[in-house]
């Protein structure tokens, strides 16, 4: 069965442990943004969600950092927060081992994976859930992009990533969603923290809407870092949805750099037609 969705939105924490700060004006369209795209995954029929994000030193440390990532897992719990700060209720949320090892068959056949039978997510994966899925009902499988601990995941290998996702699950009977979540520009953790760069963010969705594969995988981590800070190293993830959705192009449903959420907050999709 065909991907039948996909998309990419922002997953800062602030984005739900500091709501009441945000200015309402911006908070509001980004919310109604961001839950209608989870209307839309359900209007897609999909059955699973896979979830490709930047996975914050929780799971994988040093020790052991996989350039990919996937969960195999019937559940998983999150937030690995304290769910006081996170504002999100720690819960358990569905998985689907079964689907997942079929998937991850699939996808090394082109790409190296790693797999993890136990995976506690953090923000990275529950700010999206809280509104696209908001009742929990959906199984997930959850992808991981190392974005963190150098030396990084190349782009290209990220675009290919997507690209065996896409071609896995177009073999599966079963209907599946595909969200990518990461920055865009931010500079979490540092006395930069709330800084947003909104001209380099507008001209990398101009980029990644348009799925122009060159120019996104033209980003060099020395510069992105300068530009966009250590958060801008998450472009991976969005990149992984331009490689699944190779060839197509997206609709920007929200962008607007929110400083106290600490992040340029995006919500859009790509066709998958």
């Amino acid at each position: 069965m065909p991907l039948v969705f996909a998309g990419v939105c922002s997953h800062a924490p602030g984005i739900v442990n500091r709501a009441e700060r945000a200015d309402p004006a911006v908070r509001e369209p980004f919310y109604k943004a961001y839950r209608e795209m989870g209307d839309a995954i359900r209007a897609s029929g999909a059955e699973a969600l896979v979830v490709i994000a930047a996975e914050h030193f929780g799971n994988f440390f040093m020790e052991n950092m996989p350039a990919f990532a996937i969960g195999m897992a019937d559940h998983y719990e999150g937030p690995i927060e304290d769910p006081d700060w996170m504002k999100i209720e720690r819960r358990q949320i569905p998985g689907n081992k079964d689907l997942s090892r079929r998937l991850i068959q699939g996808v090394m056949e082109e790409v190296d994976t790693a797999y993890a039978e136990e995976w506690k997510f953090d923000h990275g994966i529950m700010v999206p859930l809280h509104f696209l899925t908001p009742n929990y009902d959906m199984a997930v499988i959850p992808a991981n992009i190392n974005c963190q601990g150098p030396p990084l995941t190349p782009l290209h290998r990220a675009y290919a990533f997507g690209q065996a996702i896409r071609h896995a699950a177009d073999a599966l009977p079963e209907k599946i969603a595909l969200i990518g979540t990461g920055g865009i520009s931010h500079w979490p953790a540092t006395p930069d923290s709330g800084k947003i760069n909104e001209e380099w963010d507008r001209d990398f969705l101009d980029k990644f809407l348009n799925n122009r594969k060159d120019d996104l995988l033209s980003y060099n981590d020395i510069e992105t870092y300068k530009t966009a800070g250590q958060g801008g190293f998450e472009i991976r993830t969005f990149i992984a949805v331009a490689g699944a959705t190779e060839g197509k192009t997206g609709k920007l449903w929200f962008y607007e750099p929110i400083p106290i959420f600490a992040v340029g907050c995006t919500v859009a999709t790509m066709d998958v037609a």
